[in-house]
């Protein structure tokens, strides 16, 4: 595999980032997760803007390229991929061993592909089935602490989540997803994936200030709103989802997961997550077409 490193293609076991690096140093990096359809990125500019608000969030907003459509097209066509992962990491760069950053920005760059199965009314799920999810003690950081609404490099919250499903994990039972909470105990998002559930046909989501806003997130809220029906966000405790008549989860790779049990209390997909889906992969599709 070939990756975009600070302007030049080159193989991935040739490619390095300075051991100086913030984004190595101290997690002073943002990045963004995208997929690729037929060879066109899904929701482009959403992501490129999300990214920017991120860098911005850093106070690195200089550090996005004006180029980064164009690395992330040589990279998936020196790849030969029209179908796939696409990862853009941007990190303030090389500087002295200094917490405070420098003014100036000399970012490192990093753009990464993977295959994926093709996606759209004829395409393939990334995952074996609906997802088993788990919730945990670890806590989404607040944004009093960190900018919760920026996809930056610290994902240590995510991290300590997923080590405590691997922890509980037995020979019978094993998570697929985290479920974190925020600080005051309402819940907020999973490591890497939205929530939403519905209740007596209302799809309900977290709202933003505790968690990130994904891009699928947005995109299946947008769907559901053209489809006129009830559409809410607020602060749920973890008995109103596993109260659901349905839920499911949501991210790039994903796009929409049923959620098949919360805590082993059963839940599962149903009409209205089945009519998301479908309407997602018929947009997915119109990228096939173009």
């Amino acid at each position: 595999m070939y990756v975009h490193v600070n302007g030049e293609l080159c193989p991935e076991s040739d490619a390095t980032v300075s051991v100086r690096d913030r984004g190595f140093r101290y997690g002073d990096g943002v990045f963004e997760t995208l997929r690729a359809y037929g060879g066109s990125i899904f929701e482009y500019e959403a992501h490129r803007d999300r990214l920017h608000r991120s860098a911005s969030a850093l106070g690195m907003a200089e550090a996005i390229p004006a180029d980064l459509a164009e690395r992330i097209n040589e990279t998936l066509a020196k790849n030969e991929l029209e179908d796939a992962y696409v990862r853009v990491s941007i990190t303030r760069g090389v500087q002295p061993g200094k917490l405070t950053p420098r003014p100036a920005t000399n970012p490192t760059i990093v753009v990464e592909v993977a295959p994926l199965e093709r996606g759209g009314i004829n395409g393939s799920r990334v995952w074996d089935g609906p997802a088993v999810v788990q919730s945990v003690q670890t806590r989404r950081v607040p944004d009093s602490a960190q900018p919760v609404a920026a996809k930056t490099h610290n994902y240590l919250d995510g991290i300590m989540a997923r080590l405590e499903l691997a922890q509980a994990a037995t020979e019978d039972y094993r998570a697929d997803e985290a479920l974190l909470r925020a600080t005051d105990g309402t819940v907020a998002e999973g490591a890497t994936s939205n929530c939403f559930f519905v209740d007596e046909g209302t799809l309900k989501t977290p709202a933003e200030g505790t968690i990130l806003p994904g891009i699928t997130r947005a995109v299946v809220l947008e769907l559901a709103r053209k489809e006129s029906f009830p559409v809410e966000t607020g602060r749920y405790t973890l008995a109103d989802v596993r109260s659901a008549d349905e839920a499911f989860l949501t991210n790039t790779t994903w796009e929409l997961r049923p959620i098949e049990s919360l805590d082993g209390i059963a839940i599962g997909g149903g009409p209205i997550t089945a009519l998301l889906t479908r309407l997602f992969d018929e947009r997915v599709e119109r990228l096939y077409d173009d």
